[in-house]
Parts: structure tokens; sequence; C-alpha cells
């Protein structure tokens, strides 16, 4: 009697502990989520007639008076964002509006240089000066926004122009490159060195693109891990790390960062290798090396940490959301948005959009992040 008398002591305790918690977590996501439609508020409040998501100060044109610095990619980040939440661009509201207008500056001709037969036909780099590295993002949010159109035009449009991207990147990749930078990519489609930022964004635009249907070869993938393993910070003994809990580096034998190792965490499970030993060493990593305000690449590292960890699931997902909510709702302005001086002089369109998409992993929307 006295042990069952205990027993129900216990499991009385333990639901109301779990209550408690239920009721904490659902506080949260709601504070989490208020700040979220603030940050979308103020993303759509900086876009300008044309459809680009850019600040005003960042506006200062090419000499051709063609295309913003950035704006295309700012762009595409600033739908990421808002498609994290759960907006899409055919819906009725004043965020699917701009999501619409914000997709038709994206596919502007003018900014995907398309001479038929060039080397750098598809390439969005060029047109607004963000290289490969802003070519990743705009062809990583086409490939989230397949089917997602407002109507059969655009999503046949979003397709073509996002293939035509995809064969740059696929191009890109097989530029003739030292053993140790196979596989990666570089600031430029014809570099033949790479680092772990560049490559990571055109990978996940791979995986992204495959997903939805479109020619992706599965070697190129497995040629884009590769490289992500040869940045993680350990020795290899039977093509297994030796050294426990270690991080990614920027370039293959660089020292492991939370920025870098939480790239690398994020785009290795993207393509699959949830249970590899990188990727369970640098979520031990990030459990004691999380993100700092002030650090370097703060809120790029932190969209990743918190994309990474929540795929991770468990105590490092429920360790991540709690200190991407501890260091983003007490930065955010006013305004709704997120400002700082990291990425050397990055603005708010970016701070912003990338804390979006850091705080919105309970929502799962993108097909991206989905496991």
């Amino acid at each position: 009697m006295i042990r069952l008398t205990l027993a129900l002591t216990f499991l009385i305790h333990l639901t109301l502990a779990l209550t408690a918690a239920a009721e904490l977590d659902r506080v949260a996501n709601e504070e989490v989520d208020e700040s979220c439609n603030r940050a979308a508020k103020f993303l759509i409040s900086q876009q300008f007639p044309n459809g680009c998501i850019q600040e005003l100060k960042r506006m200062n044109r090419r000499n051709d008076g063609q295309t913003p610095k950035q704006g295309v990619a700012m762009t595409a980040l600033a739908i990421m964002g808002l498609a994290s939440i759960g907006h899409l661009p055919g819906d009725p509201t004043d965020e699917g509006q701009a999501m619409r207008k914000a997709l038709e500056f994206v596919l502007d001709p003018r900014h995907q240089h398309n001479e038929e037969g060039s080397p750098s036909d598809g390439y969005f780099g060029n047109a607004d000066r963000s290289r490969m590295y802003g070519h990743g993002i705009i062809t990583l949010m086409l490939a989230e926004m397949l089917g997602m159109g407002v109507d059969e035009a655009m999503d046949a449009q979003i397709r073509g122009s996002c293939q035509r991207a995809i064969n740059l990147i696929l191009r890109s990749q097989n530029v003739k490159r030292q053993k140790r930078n196979q596989g990666g990519w570089r600031y430029e489609p014809g570099q033949a060195d790479a680092d772990l930022s560049v490559t990571v964004w055109q990978l996940m635009a791979l995986r992204a693109a495959k997903n939805a249907g479109l020619d992706v070869p599965t070697e190129a993938i497995a040629q884009g891990v590769q490289y992500v393993r040869n940045c993680y910070h350990s020795r290899y003994k039977d093509g297994k790390p030796i050294d426990k809990d270690r991080g990614f580096g920027y370039e293959a034998g660089g020292a492991a960062k939370f920025s870098t190792t939480a790239e690398g965490l994020l785009s290795m499970q993207v393509c699959g290798q949830y249970e590899a030993p990188e990727v369970i060493g640098a979520s031990n990593y990030l459990l004691e090396n999380g993100p700092r305000w002030g650090d370097e690449w703060f809120f790029y590292g932190t969209y990743y940490y918190a994309q990474g960890m929540a795929q991770r699931g468990g105590e490092y997902a429920s360790t991540s959301k709690q200190k991407t909510a501890l260091e983003m709702l007490k930065r955010q302005e006013r305004d709704g948005s997120w400002r700082s001086g990291e990425g050397h002089g990055a603005g708010s369109i970016y701070c912003t959009s990338l804390a979006l998409l850091s705080l919105s992993v309970h929502h799962n929307y993108l097909p991206i992040y989905q496991r």
C-alpha cells in the first residue's frame, strides 16, 4: 500500500511538472511568435516599389543602373525569413503581397546572367555583386518556393530559373581543385579553392532542389558533403575522426569556430548524415559553445546553430531553442528589426532575416529544415 501511494504521488508530481513545462513552452513560443511577427512587419516595411527588400542606404546602384548592391540576395533571404513563419506569396495579406513582389524582383531576367552557352549562364551573383555567396542563398530560396508561386506561370518561371542556377553551381563544383578542396565552392564560379561558408549555401541549394524534383546528380551532393568533412577539425584514422566533440573550420584544416561548426552541423544533416561522427561531435561541441552576443558572425552562426541543433533533437534542440530566444529577444529593436556591425557592416535586412530563421524552428515550415 505504501509503495502504491508513493508511486501515485510520484506520478502526480511528474504530471504537474510536465504540465508546468508545457505551459512554459507555450508561453515562450507565444513570445517568440510575437517577436517574429514584428520582424516580418519590419521586413515588408523596407520593400521598395520594384519589390526589392533592402535598406535605403544600400540601394546604391551599379553604373548600368540595374541592380542594387546585394539587393537580390537580401530580398531572397527576406523571403525565406517570411516563409519560415508561414507566409506565402499567394496569401491575401500584406506579407503575402510583399512576397509576391519580392519574388517577381528576384526573377527579373536582368538579375540572372543568361547568355546561353556561356560559362556564367544562370549566375545570380554578378548582377548584385553578392557572388557565389548570394547565388547560393537565392538558389536555395527558389528551390524552397517551388510550387508556392501565385500561379502556374510563376511556378514555371521559378523552376526554370532555379534549374539554371543549379547548373551553374554544378559547373562551378567541377572546376579543377586540389584534393582537399574538391567538392567545394568559393566566392566566384571559376575559383579553384574553397571554403565552408560558400560551400554550405550551394550544398543546401542542391539538396533542396533535388528534394523538389530538379535535376541534381547524387554524386554532386556526396562530393559537397566530403568537402564539409574535410573541414572537420580532427585527425582521421580509417576514415573516422579520432578527436571527439570537435567542430568545423572555415577551410580544410582550419580551427573550429562557433559559426562554422554550426554550418557544418546543419548542412550534413540536411544531406541525410544524421548519425555521422562529425555531426555527433559538432553537436556536443555546440552544447558547450553556444551563441554569444558580440561574437563574430553572431546572426549567421545562430541561424545555423538553431536549425542544426533542432534537427538533432532532444537536449540539443531544447538547449539551443532556449539560448537562441534568450540572446535574440532582448536584442530586438522597437521597429522589429535586429541590427549589428556583424559581417563588415551587414545591415538590418540580413540580421533580421537570419533572426527570423533562427527563432522559427518550432514551426518547421520550410522543407529544407524538415528532417
